[in-house]
C-alpha cells in the first residue's frame, strides 16, 4: 500500500493488565520520536478546564512549546500548580470566570494539582514530537500524517512504573499505514503517592471555598 503525500496512519490499542480501575483504558499517551534527527513540533494552544472541582481532561498530551489555558468554570477560586520536574509552575489564586495561561517549554511529565482542593489532579505530558495521541476509553489510538522513516515508539500511562514504560519502547519502521496491534501495559508495582500543597505542607481537612466575594463559601 502506498502512503499518502501527507504521511501514514499508525493505529493500535492499549490493554491494561492488573488494572486498578476496571473498564477504561483512556488517557494513555503514545508518541513517535524520529531516530537520528530531532523533530521540531509546532507549538499549539490547549485547554485544561477546571469544572466541578476537576481538571478536564485528566490526561493531556501537548508538543513542546505549547500554551495551556487553565479556565476556572467553578463558582469558587482555584490555584493550579506543579512542583514536578517536567516544569514547575504556579498560577496563583484566581477567581471564577477568569483564566491563567502557562507555556510548557521542556519535555516531560507535569503532574498538576490545585493548592486549595487536594482531590484535583491532572497530568500534562509534554512531548518533543508532532506525532502523538491519547487513547480513548476502549484503548484505541491512531496517529495521523507520519512521514516514512524510523521512529522510537514511546508510551506514558499514569499508573505504570517507569521500568514498565521503558520496556514498552520499541523501534517502528513507517513505510505505509499500519496496525501496531495490542500493547499490554501492566499496573503491577505502581504505588500511588499522596501530594502536598505548593508550600510542601498538608492540606486542611476542609478546604476554604472562596467564592466571587472574598470569604463567601
Amino acid at each position: 500500500m502506498a502512503i499518502a503525500l501527507s504521511g501514514a496512519a499508525l493505529q493500535g490499542r492499549v490493554e491494561l493488565t492488573d488494572a486498578r480501575k476496571k473498564g477504561s483504558a483512556e488517557g494513555v499517551v503514545v508518541w513517535l520520536e524520529p531516530l537520528g534527527t530531532r523533530s521540531t513540533p509546532t507549538p499549539g494552544k490547549f485547554v485544561l478546564d477546571q469544572r466541578n472541582k476537576k481538571f478536564l481532561p485528566h490526561v493531556m498530551a501537548i508538543p513542546v512549546g505549547s500554551q495551556v489555558d487553565f479556565p476556572n468554570h467553578d463558582p469558587i477560586f482555584h490555584n493550579a500548580f506543579s512542583n514536578f520536574a517536567g516544569q514547575p509552575f504556579d498560577t496563583g489564586l484566581y477567581a471564577p470566570g477568569t483564566s491563567q495561561k502557562i507555556t510548557f517549554r521542556r519535555e516531560g511529565v507535569v503532574r498538576v494539582f490545585c493548592n486549595i482542593h487536594a482531590q484535583m489532579s491532572a497530568v500534562i505530558v509534554v512531548v518533543p514530537s508532532p506525532y502523538f495521541v491519547t487513547s480513548g476509553a476502549a484503548g484505541a489510538y491512531r496517529i495521523e500524517n507520519v512521514p516514512a522513516g524510523e521512529y522510537t515508539l514511546k508510551v506514558f500511562h499514569e499508573r505504570a512504573t517507569e521500568k514498565t514504560l521503558a520496556a514498552l519502547e520499541r523501534r517502528v519502521t513507517v513505510t505505509a499505514n499500519q496496525d501496531l496491534g495490542a500493547m499490554k501495559i501492566s499496573e503491577t508495582g505502581y504505588l500511588e503517592v499522596g501530594h502536598k500543597n505548593k508550600h510542601g505542607g498538608e492540606y486542611p481537612p476542609v478546604p476554604l471555598e472562596i467564592g466571587p466575594y472574598l470569604g463567601k463559601k
